[in-house]
């Protein structure tokens, strides 16, 4: 008992593998590099799926995989008893966007590499990432050309929905495809929700007015960013 207190008040060691500065130091880094891509998850972000808890997440989940990582070492047996207690854990949440997958992939990278003592690899990491997410959002890297919106319009059901709005469609639209077709209020209208592009010069208030003149000033409605709304 005397050896052991001895030899924790020796100094600031917590483990013969690494320090309590060391701790500290990689802890403190985790946290902040963090900070640097949950900030440019924040300001890139689109739609309506933005949380806040997911964003702690990313964080919390950085700084505890360093900490796993520093506990770990180069110690096998701990390396199998830490996957053995994992284990048991469940997660249940559903990833509602692929992109938030990256990011938690980018933030768990971030803890290895301080955890594991490379610094300055989780610093440039953090720095090229961060770089990478801006430009792809500055430039919609892959976005499609044109904007491409929903269109969901109600129409009598004795309508042929087939053809009626053929003309409208050839006037205003570049493109169009009908996404689903639902039966309201006892079968009496149809709901169409079609995905559409306009032309250039489309006017699109034009457009709905048009639209409400054949449906009999039924409801038409423009839906944009058709990713992020449930039809």
């Amino acid at each position: 008992m005397d050896e052991w207190i001895n030899e924790a008040l020796r100094g600031p060691g917590i483990d013969a593998g690494f320090t309590a500065w060391e701790v500290l130091v990689a802890l403190s880094l985790a946290f902040f590099l963090s900070l640097v891509v949950a900030y440019f998850y924040r300001e890139t972000h689109r739609g309506l799926s933005y949380s806040t808890a997911f964003v702690h997440t990313m964080i919390l989940m950085s700084v505890t995989v360093s900490i796993i990582m520093l506990i770990i070492g180069s110690n096998i047996a701990r390396a199998f008893a830490l996957v053995g207690a994992l284990s048991i854990i469940r997660f249940r949440n559903a990833v509602k966007e692929s992109r938030d997958v990256a990011f938690i992939f980018i933030t768990m990278a971030i803890g290895m590499a301080t955890g594991t003592g490379f610094h300055m690899a989780a610093f440039v990491f953090t720095i090229f990432v961060s770089a990478m997410i801006y430009f792809l959002h500055r430039f919609d890297v892959g976005a499609a050309s044109g904007s491409e919106v929903l269109l969901k319009v109600h129409l009598p059901e004795s309508m042929d929905f087939h053809s009626v709005f053929d003309e409208t469609f050839y006037e205003f639209l570049r493109d169009h495809s009908l996404v689903s077709v639902e039966t309201i209020r006892g079968g009496a209208l149809l709901e169409l929700v079609y995905s559409i592009r306009f032309k250039e010069d489309a006017d699109q208030l034009a457009f709905l007015n048009a639209l409400r003149a054949i449906n009999g000033n039924s409801k038409v409605a423009l839906l944009t960013g058709q990713e992020n709304v449930n039809v």
